[in-house]
């Protein structure tokens, strides 16, 4: 059974990234690609570490115009990750537009609230409700328009599972009992985000700041 457990390489220099992708490998299911590695590497870091033989989730969080989002897509389709987001907030159209624009082994899933935020972050940009609220409300935006699934906070995720029995879930911010939360604010453990619904769970820096890289990781998959 592959590991539900996929790894954020969030570096720019591709060497380090490389690297930490190599110790892991065996103990990840897949790697996560973020935008500072992508605005760096772009499509040939994509390609460097896909040779390692785990799928890639390109987590670019697109937002923008209908057409804008479905071209980038279109240009993406070479690489052929198992996981694009892009942000539900950009409306239906987009949703739409996106979906039909990626390649048929490609899940496009829509990031619903940042992991980062809190309620009164939420608040400054002019949404009223909670933010389990806002998430279910994004979800099942994210649902009609036809895409995968989501990416939320493990808060979050046991509701939205409930309310899409088939979607596909990737839950970031996820934190060993013993680990620092950082600049995540919504943070659970890997068994608890797995036993509310999961499909993959994104962890950094607990594993790629670890001294033994490839420890956290097995470790990590232990508790799954």
């Amino acid at each position: 059974m592959t590991s539900p457990l996929y790894l954020a390489i969030d570096t720019p220099h591709l060497d380090a990234a490389l690297t930490l992708a190599q110790r892991v490998r065996h103990h990840v299911g897949g790697f996560k690609l973020g935008l500072e590695f992508f605005c760096a590497n772009g499509h040939h870091g994509v390609h460097e570490v896909a040779k390692l033989g785990l799928p890639i989730f390109l987590d670019l969080k697109l937002h923008d115009i209908p057409n804008t989002v479905a071209k980038a897509i279109q240009a993406l389709r070479p690489l052929e990750p198992a996981v694009l987001t892009v942000h539900a907030a950009g409306g239906r159209a987009m949703l739409e537009e996106a979906k039909a624009a990626a390649g048929l082994n490609t899940k496009v899933v829509a990031v619903t609230v940042l992991t980062s935020l809190d309620s009164l972050d939420l608040a400054d940009t002019g949404v009223e409700g909670s933010l389990h609220d806002q998430v279910v409300r994004l979800a099942s935006l994210a649902r009609e328009s036809g895409l995968d699934g989501i990416v939320c906070s493990g808060h979050e995720v046991k509701a939205a599972r409930n309310a899409w029995p088939s979607g596909f879930f990737v839950v970031p911010g996820v934190r060993p009992s013993n680990g620092k939360t950082g600049d995540q604010k919504r943070v659970v453990t890997p068994a608890q985000a797995m036993a509310d619904g999961a499909s993959i769970l994104v962890v950094g820096r607990p594993i790629s700041q670890s001294e033994d890289p490839d420890l956290a990781a097995r470790e990590i998959e232990a508790t799954l």
